[in-house]
């Protein structure tokens, strides 16, 4: 197998779900939570949202193929998506629309909106389909749902020290590391985009 896929995968996934840029939302949906309902919080978050990819991951081309849309066009729709998400964190505007959804009064944010939509959005469902189609068969869709969980874990560790990484950072800190990912996301959906293509035979 290509050990160079996992680190694209894992790379693919973390920008996408940007567990820097959903760390300072935590730390404003959880406000005024104990330590303990937090940490509560941050793990079913992370636990719902797992089981969702774990399940896009294993019957989302299923899905696509009982809807007959070809692996090779969810792949360049995929990319454009994730285009549309990289611009969104350059020029602000997924931290805009992330931020309106901190404004209503949810005692439990778990499930909404921090696993759906904001840690398993359109853009990681669209990615763990496209990479599960990459590597088919039971070995590849383990390998997918292990570099996936690796990027929860992150995610769930940076939420556990969200307090401390927050005042480390700062806003003007989580802003350059925002657009840096979303610099490097803009690049992985141009890939994805010209891997359909060549599926199709329209790129070398």
């Amino acid at each position: 197998m290509d050990t160079a896929f996992p680190v694209t995968a894992f790379v693919t996934l973390f920008v996408i779900v940007d567990p820097i840029g959903l760390t300072p939302l935590f730390i404003a949906l959880t406000h005024g939570m104990t330590a303990a309902e937090r940490r509560a919080t941050g793990l079913r978050a992370c636990l719902t949202a797992a089981v969702l990819l774990c399940v896009f991951a294993a019957f989302g081309e299923a899905v696509l193929g009982f809807a007959g849309i070809s692996m090779p066009a969810f792949r360049i729709a995929g990319g454009a998506l994730l285009f549309l998400t990289a611009l969104d964190m350059l020029f602000e505007r997924r931290s805009r629309r992330r931020e309106d959804q901190t404004g209503e009064d949810r005692p439990d944010p778990s499930v909404f909106p921090l696993a759906i939509p904001l840690i398993a959005g359109p853009g990681a469902i669209a990615t763990v389909i496209l990479l599960a189609g990459e590597r088919p068969g039971i070995e590849g869709l383990a390998l997918v749902v292990a570099v996936m969980l690796a990027v929860l874990a992150v995610v769930l560790v940076l939420f556990l020290a969200s307090g401390a990484l927050a005042r480390m950072l700062g806003r003007t800190g989580t802003n350059v590391v925002t657009r840096l990912l979303g610099m490097l996301l803009a690049a992985l959906s141009v890939q994805f985009i010209l891997d359909g293509l060549r599926d199709f035979g329209f790129a070398g």
